[in-house]
């Protein structure tokens, strides 16, 4: 079969370095966007320094912008945003305290009253010592497990919003000094939390293995049982915090711009608008905090499908070390690879205007996407043995290491594809959003037609992908080939986080310049920035969504194997009923986080309108607005309303697997994943269309756009309108239902012993 090049202690010493250096340089890139002062004492850097700037790098002295009173002012905004967003994830993690503990309780219960804890339901399982591993020792294993990952979910949010917090207004500050040294600023404060995210994740779920096998010894397949506990702590604080931060932004976004910019004609981020600090807030809690969670979620539970397949074959079953933590080694690689990335543009090549901006990002994908192809080669190549069966339905699959390789690359490259095509129909240097922009002439309805329909079209090229790694994932390697293409398409996650958390951040910092009071080039410069962020986001929109189908299609698999179930008849009425069921899910959930949104916003707006009325002086820009009512509006309202959409996740798996039992539950899995994935990638680019056809008509910069009209126009009232519509498909229920498809698979997972030996009570009945 052929031994791997790497040794055991090798793996033992690569895995953690490489998680260290992760976080070393996520430090680094923070002590140097830290750089960027927002004091009003001259810095010790020279007698031409003024504010901490070298006097020759200012290019706008003449406009006032170099005021101590402006930069003063950028720090207050800054402050203003950074509390908002830590009261509210404070907030919110203590209402997520209560049910983590609640549901490790019910873990901890369900898992110790089964009498065997694994695919065998033998009394215990044993290690090559025969040695008797209680199922009770398990359950609390896998409690353990599933509370480390909830904790490093809500860390990783936790710290991606206070990067982003700390850097909007350095952003602002540097876009005196040219586009190109705000981009900096901007892209290294993104590397922080990408690296910080995925480093963190990586060396959390490594201790916890090692830290388990000291009681598991040889037991392999109920060590890696456990660890599923891990992926479900994750996507668990992954949901609530996606959902209630979604709510957050979008509630304080759609007041903002239906008074501000629809009403009152007012710019984006003006400080006469009252939800403009909730606004800011929102982009931190939900965009940051939430995403940063989401995608940690993704990568745990591909790690822990993998794992657990890879258990009860030969990695497994011969204890090869090495060979067996070869998904770690992929993302230990994986941050090697980014931090070489992230010198292209930091680094290797300077960002000198706005059109630079968005290949600057892109570029960052492709090179990453392509060193990491050659990383996986060599990962392969060194950790696995040249032939190895993997566990296949109750079957042993020969495998070869090359297939493998074939595999995570397939992941890798259909991952790329997705975010191209998401780019393609939510760009609007492409012909599909110029089209939807010019439907805005003859109102909002016409504008809101042709964004379902691109919306709906867009699915078309990304489902083709997602098939296509599928079937050469499992026709070389069962469900542990789909579990390493998940892992692919997330082994360059601190790349496509840094990227993704680069747009809020740009976001606020033209909003800081707008509060402030900067002059217009300022604002010119940030919204440069935070255009290519719409597009990058959308690219790492369609990466989440495709991934979350390849993960929720492995832990599917697992869960069927460690159910003990046979095969999966869809011609079996419990499974079908469970099909229908499971495809309604994602339906109910965005009905249910839509509205959500919509009660919300009607509370930001009524509260919006009425200090325009109420407050004199207000329009006039004589007084000042009360910012704090509107954020307490959205903070009540997102706390209250993430109730509802989490516990209907939550709840179904155990209700249908107690009630109905494994068969029907694997079909609500299933239907859930396939209609889930569609609506999901759907909505997100029908939501980035009607923002970038909206952007396309303000910024004027083609013949076309003109035509349209300016600001304030009837053509771009209509565009407005549509993105408002818009806001919660691409921030709410699209990212949303990503999560729902992999914890309802990961959930079941973890439970299935119990639901195998318990489920089925209704079935039973009759």
């Amino acid at each position: 079969m052929g031994a791997p090049i790497l040794s055991d202690l090798g793996t033992e010493i690569l895995i953690p370095v490489c998680a260290v250096v992760g976080i070393a340089f996520s430090l680094f890139q923070w002590f140097l966007v830290s750089k960027v002062t927002l004091s009003t004492e001259k810095s010790s850097g020279g007698a031409d320094d003024k504010n901490g700037y070298a006097a020759e790098s200012l290019i706008e002295e003449e406009e006032g912008i170099n005021d101590h009173n402006v930069v003063q002012k950028c720090a207050e905004i800054q402050n203003a945003i950074s509390e908002g967003a830590t009261s509210f994830l404070f907030t919110e993690y203590q209402y997520v305290g209560i049910f983590m503990v609640a549901f490790a309780i019910l873990i901890f219960l369900f898992l110790g009253s089964v009498e065997g804890f694994s695919t065998k339901n033998q009394p215990c399982t044993y290690d090559s010592a025969k040695t008797c591993k209680p199922a009770l020792a398990t359950a609390v294993f896998s409690t353990v497990s599933f509370l480390l990952g909830a904790v490093t979910s809500v860390v990783s949010g936790f710290l991606g919003m206070k990067i982003a917090t700390y850097a909007n207004a350095r952003t602002t500050l540097e876009a005196r000094k040219g586009v190109g040294k705000a981009f900096i600023v901007a892209f290294r404060s993104g590397a922080v939390m990408g690296f910080l995210l995925a480093a963190n994740g990586l060396l959390v779920l490594y201790i916890t293995i090692l830290l388990f096998k000291l009681y598991y010894g040889d037991d392999w397949e109920g060590l890696f049982e456990a660890i599923t506990g891990y992926g479900l702590g994750g996507s668990s604080m992954a949901l609530f915090g996606r959902v209630a931060g979604g709510i957050y932004t979008k509630a304080a976004d759609v007041g903002a711009d239906l008074v501000g910019k629809v009403e009152r004609n007012i710019p984006e981020d003006d400080p006469r608008n009252p939800a403009v600090i909730a606004d800011n807030v929102g982009d931190n809690v939900g965009d940051i905090a939430g995403m940063g969670s989401d995608l940690f979620g993704s990568y745990a539970e591909s790690s822990c499908a993998a794992l657990v397949v890879a258990s009860i074959s030969s990695f497994g079953v011969n204890h090869e070390f090495t060979a067996m933590l070869y998904p770690l080694l992929v993302s230990s690689v994986g941050i090697l690879v980014c931090l070489l990335t992230t010198l292209f543009a930091t680094d290797f090549f300077e960002v000198k205007a706005v059109k630079e901006i968005e290949p600057a990002l892109k570029q960052q994908l492709v090179i990453s996407t392509a060193l990491m192809t050659v990383g996986i080669a060599v990962v392969t190549w060194i950790a696995l043995p040249s032939t190895f069966t993997i566990f296949n339905f109750g079957a042993q699959k020969e495998v070869k290491s090359w297939q493998l390789f074939l595999c995570v690359g397939v992941g890798l490259w259909a991952g790329l594809i997705i975010g191209f095509v998401t780019e393609y129909y939510t760009s609007n240097a492409y012909s599909p959003v110029q089209d939807v922009a010019d439907s805005c002439r003859t109102g909002a309805a016409t504008n809101v037609i042709f964004g379902l329909a691109l919306g709906y079209k867009s699915v078309i090229i990304p489902i083709f992908a997602i098939a296509v790694s599928i079937f050469v994932s499992f026709s070389f390697a069962a469900m542990y080939g789909i579990a390493v293409a998940a892992l692919g398409m997330l082994s360059t996650i601190a790349t496509g986080l840094a990227i993704d958390a680069y747009g809020p951040i740009s976001d606020n910092a033209g909003g800081i310049a707008e509060m402030a009071g900067m002059s217009h080039r300022i604002r010119e410069r940030t919204d440069a920035l935070d255009a290519a962020g719409n597009t990058t986001a959308a690219i790492g929109k369609g990466f989440a969504i495709g991934s979350a189908a390849l993960v929720s299609l492995a832990l599917f698999g697992a869960f069927v194997s460690r159910a003990a179930i046979s095969t999966v008849d869809v011609l079996t009425p419990k499974v079908f009923i469970g099909l229908l069921v499971g495809a309604m899910l994602p339906y109910w959930f965005s009905a249910m986080t839509m509205k959500s949104v919509g009660s919300a916003a009607l509370k930001m707006v009524e509260e919006v309108r009425r200090q325009f009325n109420t407050i004199p002086g207000l329009m006039e820009g004589t007084a000042k607005p009360d910012y704090a009512t509107c954020v307490k509006i959205s903070t009540d309202a997102s706390i209250k309303e993430m109730i509802a959409p989490g516990a209907l996740v939550m709840l179904t798996p155990l209700i249908v697997g107690i009630l109905f039992g494994v068969e029907t539950l694997s079909g609500v899995l299933a239907g859930s994943l396939v209609s889930g994935v569609q609506i999901a990638i759907s909505a997100s680019n029908t939501g980035g269309a009607w923002d970038n056809a909206k952007k396309y008509i303000e910024a004027g910069v083609s013949e076309h756009a003109r035509t349209l009209g300016p600001k304030g126009s009837d053509a771009h009232k209509a565009a407005v309108i549509g993105d408002t519509v818009g806001d919660p498909l691409k921030d709410t229920s699209g990212p949303s239902l990503n999560i729902l498809i992999k914890l309802m698979a990961v959930e079941s997972l973890v439970f299935a012993p119990f639901f195998a030996t318990h489920g089925g009570l209704l079935f039973k009945l009759f």
